[in-house]
């Protein structure tokens, strides 16, 4: 047993979603999205610690995090404790993140996703993005969704991730996951890669470079069906955050590429509860429509909200309306509301008024930025 092991198991024990590792800091642990001390624990230093990172990676890839500062991987402490590794330098020496992996993947319905996000699944092609913050549960999603698919339908699903993180097993589809520099150099090699491997459906677990990007939709133009990730709010900022990645030169031709390739956008963002401990998911939903189609075409993305806003009868949702549902069933405060609003005057009159300042300043999200 690692020496590490007792953090991790601490991290289970109390529902954490988050280990910290710092020098100079005891160790912390991140639980119901507030990050908090582990009692009784010693400062962390020298020789000690960077042996307590060492015990549980692999000598070449330890020894290439000292030289560049920065390295991903995945550690299994029992077949229940899954983690993302995260080892990086920091002002005061080394550092480590660690987020724990739920083993068993859990359905849509469990996470509390919109029942039309399954549309996406029963898709042949096309490009669809799960976007939000870092920390947001875009994964979990996407992992609920492939499972989805794997149990309703005969596909061979690609995944490329960096690192695994959802370890999935064969039901209906065959699922191939590989691991970004392991077994594929980088996103854009596994997925230029899946082109060639008979594939129905590509995870990218993130589209965050020009080469990905452009590789994503010409993969989901040539008929495959693409699932990617962006950390964007919503899915107008999706939209240009795409765009904005190529040249001035090139903007025009991936509108008109987009908007023939894309097929939803699931905006996620993850509230604090009031009603009991824990967190619960807000969605945006698109689909795209031929408006949807026309207006991305234009570069007329400021129009997606009116479209959204409107589309209800297809599925689409806007962020603020799950949000004020949310607050309506009284599982999220209203400071909370405000405070992941994109429409900030809506939920400001729901403030207590020693908190009604908060929007005097700007009417602008702090997510915004």
């Amino acid at each position: 047993m690692a020496q590490i092991d007792a953090l991790f198991t601490y991290l289970v024990q109390n529902r954490g979603s988050d280990l910290h590792l710092s020098e100079g800091q005891p160790p912390k642990v991140r639980v119901h999205g507030s990050i908090v001390p582990i009692p009784d624990q010693p400062v962390l230093e020298g020789e000690s610690f960077r042996n307590l990172l060492a015990e549980i990676c692999d000598p070449k890839a330890f020894q290439k995090y000292l030289e560049s500062g920065d390295l991903d991987f995945a550690y299994a402490m029992d077949e229940e404790s899954r983690f993302r590794c995260n080892y990086l330098k920091q002002s005061n020496g080394l550092g480590a993140v660690f987020r724990l992996i739920p083993t068993e993947i859990a359905s849509l319905e469990a996470l509390g996703v919109p029942p039309q996000v399954k549309e996406f699944g029963h898709m042949r092609s096309g490009l669809v993005l799960v976007t939000g913050p870092t920390g947001s549960g875009k994964s979990t999603t996407l992992a609920a969704l492939l499972d989805y698919i794997n149990i309703n339908f005969n596909r061979h699903i690609i995944t490329v991730e960096e690192p695994i993180e959802f370890v999935h097993r064969n039901k209906r589809s065959i699922i191939t996951q590989r691991e970004v520099p392991i077994q594929t150099p980088s996103f854009a090699d596994g997925l230029r890669a899946a082109l060639r491997e008979d594939s129905d459906i590509v995870l990218v677990g993130e589209m965050r470079d020009l080469e990905t990007i452009s590789l994503a939709l010409t993969a989901a133009e040539t008929g495959l069906l693409v699932f990617g990730t962006l950390h964007t709010n919503n899915a107008r900022k999706t939209v240009d955050r795409i765009v904005d990645v190529f040249p001035a030169d090139q903007q025009s031709q991936v509108r008109t590429m987009l908007a023939a390739s894309l097929r939803g956008v699931v905006a996620q963002l993850l509230c604090k509860r009031v009603d009991k401990p824990g967190r619960t998911a807000v969605h945006e939903i698109m689909f795209a429509t031929p408006a949807v189609a026309a207006i991305i075409r234009e570069g007329a993305t400021q129009k997606l909200f009116d479209v959204i806003t409107g589309g209800k009868a297809e599925g689409m949702q806007f962020m603020d309306e799950s949000i004020w549902s949310k607050l309506r069933e009284g599982m999220i405060s209203p400071q909370e509301a405000y405070m992941k609003a994109i429409d900030k005057t809506r939920f400001k009159k729901f403030l207590p008024a020693e908190l009604a300042h908060l929007g005097d300043a700007s009417g602008e999200s702090p997510l915004e930025h």
